[in-house]
């Protein structure tokens, strides 16, 4: 009896044990099934997106976990130590700025910029536009109104209108619909800027996959440009390249300059922000790596793997941003970017303190009565200086994207500001 009562409970047990991996695998199952109807459902297709609908709070009544992120970059309270979307004052910070663009907009306003829900809202209230008639050109990056009203008014019409005029068009800042096809979602590009900039190099964007246009959707504005001729037409300076010696030839060959300096007279030009030209010489763009991937990781939620639309620094999101290709700590990521920021941040400031020493010599030659045929080199050299250093001042990475180039440039820019100051000191007049 007794064994036959243990082989009674034994049974019981089995049947207890089976009936709960049974319970479990039914579980799992269900699970499983809910997942791959969730993927299969998302996006919600709720609203038809129209080929002209500009709004993104529209497109997220599809995309409800891009726009939900898309809309984080409202905050603008983020501060890294380079850099972040907090808007501090960058000539109180850094006063050689002032001297080094003497005359030029920004030695009147300059901020560390905020994330691109603000990308028109600051456009439209930098004292720039006050301090210089900006044509329409200017909002080429800024308003997701821009290629509509290109098709409407024209190229050359919509570059060369005054600012001031078109302000009253433009209400939205960065948009779905920049990057984005709205029947087929397909990313796609909207500027003509890049576009004019490719066709000249003789690449067919239409041609790239899709890993780079996950670059170059980017590089529709964060890049390097101009405004062409007295229609100020946006121009990339890529005729030649997209390294920096190779701009600088564009714009020698048309003896293009962006303002007078006015304390030294020399021809001087503005950089902008050339993330992409500077990121395309690095080691990450080589592996094939993409802008998106580090400023846009993919993210998931359940069954649904999506881009995470904050677009803002990896510094911030460490985890999705680099932990997927590198094996280290969060810590450890960080202090290597730190690393690059931090000497290239020195480079920056020696570089800036050279080039207020050769603006000195040269008002000190112009007191001393040397005019311009005395001074034709050292304001050429002050030219290269500013801008050899600018280009890595306005690129947003602070050397990150590309450290080796990065510190390249800056040891040029040293030695022409250098070499401008003994010019200068040459021609002053005993």
């Amino acid at each position: 009896m007794a064994s036959s009562a243990r082989n009674f409970v034994w049974l019981v047990i089995a049947f207890i044990v089976g009936a709960v991996v049974m319970w479990g695998l039914a579980l799992l199952l269900v699970s499983v099934q809910g997942r791959k109807t969730e993927a299969t459902q998302y996006p919600l297709k709720i609203v038809q997106i129209a080929d002209t609908e500009l709004d993104p709070a529209v497109w997220g009544k599809n995309f409800p976990r891009e726009y939900d992120s898309f809309s984080k970059t409202k905050d603008d309270k983020i501060s890294t130590p380079f850099g972040g979307a907090a808007p501090y004052d960058k000539l109180e910070k850094f006063p050689a700025l002032k001297r080094i663009w003497s005359a030029m907009p920004f030695s009147v306003d300059y901020k560390e910029e905020r994330g691109h829900y603000y990308a028109l809202i600051d456009q439209k209230e930098t004292k720039r536009q006050q301090a210089a008639a900006q044509p329409g050109a200017c909002a080429n990056c800024h308003a997701a109104e821009t290629p509509q009203l290109i098709a409407q008014m024209g190229w050359v019409a919509f570059n060369k209108t005054p600012y001031k005029d078109l302000a009253d068009k433009l209400h939205l800042g960065s948009s779905c619909a920049d990057c984005h096809d709205p029947q087929t979602m397909n990313l796609r590009l909207t500027r003509p800027g890049l576009i004019n900039a490719l066709k000249e190099r003789g690449i067919d964007w239409t041609q790239a996959s899709r890993q780079e246009m996950r670059t170059l959707v980017c590089a529709q504005c964060h890049v390097e440009y101009y405004f062409k001729g007295d229609d100020k037409l946006l121009t990339f300076p890529w005729s030649n390249g997209t390294a920096v010696e190779e701009m600088e030839k564009h714009y020698d060959t048309y003896g293009f300059r962006d303002w007078v300096h006015k304390e030294t007279g020399a021809s001087m030009l503005k950089v902008q922000h050339p993330e992409y030209e500077m990121f395309t010489t690095g080691i990450h763009y080589r592996a094939g790596v993409s802008c998106a991937d580090c400023h846009m990781p993919y993210m998931r939620e359940g069954a649904i793997k999506v881009s995470d639309h904050w677009i803002r620094s990896p510094l911030v999101n460490i985890d999705k941003a680099c932990l997927p290709c590198h094996r280290a700590s969060e810590e450890e990521m960080k202090q290597r970017v730190l690393d690059i920021q931090k000497k290239t941040t020195m480079l920056l400031r020696a570089s800036e303190a050279a080039q207020v020493d050769a603006i000195d010599a040269i008002v000190g030659a112009i007191k001393s009565g040397a005019g311009d045929n005395d001074l034709t080199k050292a304001r050429g050299f002050q030219r290269k200086a500013a801008f050899y250093w600018d280009f890595v001042a306005a690129e947003n990475s602070t050397g990150f994207h590309s450290p080796q180039e990065a510190a390249r440039v800056l040891g040029l820019s040293l030695d022409y500001a250098r070499q401008a100051q003994i010019e200068a000191i040459k021609a002053t007049k005993k």
